[in-house]
């Protein structure tokens, strides 16, 4: 936020049909949900990012990845293992790599939640709460998860510094985060006015077409040049 420096990006999901063009997630992760195809497509998503992540380190860049994680892959896979083999098969260093999940995948079976996130980051893995503020409203699971980073919805983004309650919800989650020890993630920057708003409440990074839209990874690299 304060360098302006690119220093990760998010793994996103586009299914390029050679009939309908670009899909968009918003259509077929559903449809993988319930055919059952999305622990599939996770688990060779994970295997992208972390052999992409070990090319730009290669390249000199020291970029941190981050893939989103769907509840099925926490509930229903063990994501301990496919991890080690991931990292493993593409040489990519564990502390780069970020895993993305929402509240409501970790209120579920909490406890085995608890111990599987524990091993991940004892791995060196890194661990971030997506979309935070939109699920459960109690936080007191923020003291037994071993999270590293908060990202505020893009719904509280939208209307800031202009929407009152937006504006105090953003402030209360930036204060909160720091307090405890997490670096806060803001998504969906897309003016500077946000900007501006967000670097003077303490938060540390940000996303969003502000900076960048989503870029296949030719184009992301251009971009890195222009920033270098």
């Amino acid at each position: 936020m304060q360098s302006n420096r690119i220093i990760g990006v998010e793994a996103l999901l586009r299914w390029n049909d050679p009939e309908f063009g670009l899909i968009s997630p918003e259509r077929f992760i559903p449809l993988a949900e319930e055919t059952g195809m999305i622990g599939e497509i996770g688990k060779w998503v994970l295997f992208e990012a972390c052999s992409q992540g070990k090319k730009w380190l290669d390249k000199g860049y020291n970029l941190h990845v981050s893939v989103n994680v769907s509840a099925h892959q926490v509930h229903h896979q063990d994501l301990p293992k496919i991890l080690e083999h991931a990292l493993k098969e593409s040489g990519f260093i564990a502390d780069k790599l970020t895993l993305e999940l929402t509240e409501s995948a970790m209120m579920r079976r909490e406890e085995e939640v608890v111990t599987m996130l524990h091993m991940l980051r004892a791995k060196g893995i890194r661990l971030a709460i997506d979309d935070f503020g939109t699920g459960y409203s109690s936080y007191s699971y923020l003291k037994r998860f071993p999270i590293d980073i908060l990202k505020i919805d893009k719904s509280f983004i939208d209307d800031i510094p202009y929407e009152n309650d937006d504006v105090a919800i953003v402030k209360a989650i930036i204060a909160m985060g720091s307090a405890m020890g997490y670096q806060i993630l803001a998504e969906g920057i897309e003016q500077v006015e946000q900007l501006e708003f967000l670097k003077e409440q303490g938060c540390t990074y940000y996303q969003g077409y502000f900076k960048s839209r989503p870029l296949q990874v030719s184009d992301f690299e251009a971009l890195l040049k222009e920033h270098s």
